[in-house]
């Protein structure tokens, strides 16, 4: 499926549209069960943080670092975004 089209009819498409104006008061939550079990749970399905592919040369200990730190090599790239995210996070409430 190509980004941005959808198999949605004309009629659902307009009561998205319709549930996306409501003020967030008018929502009525009280019929939808409270989820407990997250078990089963996946992250990121329906959100995807855009990601900018660029070159960046890094020491190679540091690549190491996250690559022995990561289960099997795989998800080093990932640590590294989350420890810039956390050095900036820190850096925007020190100043």
């Amino acid at each position: 499926m190509k980004k941005g089209s959808s198999n949605l009819t004309a009629a659902q498409k307009a009561e998205l549209d319709a549930l996306a104006a409501m003020p967030e008061e008018r929502i009525d939550t009280a019929i939808l069960p409270e989820q407990k079990d997250w078990t089963g749970a996946r992250r990121g399905v329906f959100f995807r943080p855009i990601k900018q592919q660029l070159t960046l040369r890094l020491d190679a200990d540091l690549i190491d670092w996250f690559k022995t730190h990561a289960p099997g090599g795989v998800g080093y790239q990932t640590r590294i975004n989350s420890a810039l995210r956390e050095y900036v996070a820190q850096r925007d409430t020190a100043d």
